[in-house]
């Protein structure tokens, strides 16, 4: 009989109950978690607090030695220069340009002066003399956000839809923009246009961007001689018009004196539009006047103005350019903060050598 009785069947409520807990037990145990990662970092910023406290004088005393050796250094060191130029790109010059920079600074690196002599047609003294090459871009915001916006005009919808503008900046290459800014640092005070101009010698003797160029000027010049032609026979068909009307009107006139020219349709003329296809032929034909203008350099130097260039001493820290007295201060100062930070971390893990 008993078997025939139905079985209890567990309570809703209770399996409720239990998920809640398992629920808040994992909210519970995530919480501490967080908690606990926030406790150690408080108490390794506390660590470091009084680490700094028991080393100070030394990073004082560390930082003060560092900021005399740079004001000896810069008393007493050679001057170094810096002159800089920009220039503009009216082809994809730019990787074979900065390729070409990164070339001339392996060759210094080296001490190869008489391959960069080589090189860049220049003195032996001046070669000696060179210390660095380095370009970079010159572009604003505005210009960024134009540059973004004609790629993106150049992509279909859904994919320009895909594109951010913070993508587009992460991949885009200094190499593609078109202004560029070449800066030379060198040990003596010479004349940097002579390196400058052979820089952009070098890139205009490349035989690919000249075959380029020559095509593109050949395909302007032919299109202006197709504009010129097409002007001078609209010339002569207004010319034609002209004489057409005048024809028509030989012995018409009104009753007081005066004619309109093209009240009906077998008067009208096409010499209006002509016109105004003439002022289209002839915006078209400056246009390419400045294109080929524009093609007729590879790359363009827009400003040379220190050609003796200038005292530039300052060297650059995390980023930062500081004078040579702040940069050996916080460079001595970082090396004995390191040194002081590696001996205390070798005695901690010296107390875990039993256990190995």
């Amino acid at each position: 009989m008993s078997k025939d009785l139905p079985q209890p069947q567990p309570s809703e409520e209770v399996d409720l109950g239990q998920l809640f807990k398992l629920i808040g037990n994992a909210f519970s145990r995530f919480f501490n978690f967080i908690g606990s990662i926030f406790n150690k970092f408080f108490l390794a910023f506390v660590w470091l607090v009084f680490f700094m406290k028991k080393h100070l004088i030394k990073l004082i005393i560390a930082g003060v030695v560092g900021l005399g050796y740079g004001i000896f250094k810069e008393r007493t060191s050679d001057p170094v220069y810096k002159s800089y130029v920009t220039i503009k790109q009216n082809y994809d010059t730019g990787e074979n340009l900065y390729n070409s920079i990164s070339y001339y600074n392996d060759l210094v690196n080296q001490g190869d002066y008489k391959t960069l002599k080589t090189v860049l047609d220049f003195e032996a003294d001046e070669a000696l003399s060179i210390l660095s090459f380095s370009i970079e871009p010159v572009v604003s915001e505005n210009q960024q956000l134009q540059a973004f916006d004609k790629y993106i005009k150049t992509l279909d919808s859904l994919a320009a839809s895909k594109i951010e503008y913070e993508t587009f900046l992460k991949n885009n290459k200094d190499y593609t923009h078109e202004f560029q800014q070449i800066t030379i640092k060198a040990k003596a005070r010479k004349s940097f246009k002579v390196v400058f101009d052979n820089i952009v010698k070098n890139i205009e003797s490349n035989d690919y961007f000249r075959r380029q160029q020559k095509k593109d000027v050949i395909e302007l010049k032919s299109k202006e001689q197709a504009l010129k032609e097409a002007l001078v026979k609209s010339d002569s068909l207004q010319n034609t018009y002209k004489r057409v009307l005048e024809k028509n009107l030989e012995g018409k006139s009104s009753e007081i004196g005066i004619t309109f020219e093209g009240n009906n349709d077998k008067d009208k003329t096409k010499e209006y539009d002509l016109y105004l296809n003439d002022l289209e032929i002839k915006r078209e034909l400056v246009e390419i006047e400045r294109e080929i203008a524009d093609k007729e350099l590879l790359v363009e130097i827009l400003s040379s103005k220190q050609e003796s260039g200038s005292v530039d001493n300052r060297k650059v820290f995390l980023g930062i350019s500081l004078s040579p007295k702040l940069y050996y201060g916080f460079i001595l100062t970082s090396l004995t903060f390191m040194v002081l930070f590696g001996l205390r971390a070798i005695k901690f893990l010296e107390g875990y050598k039993s256990k190995i």
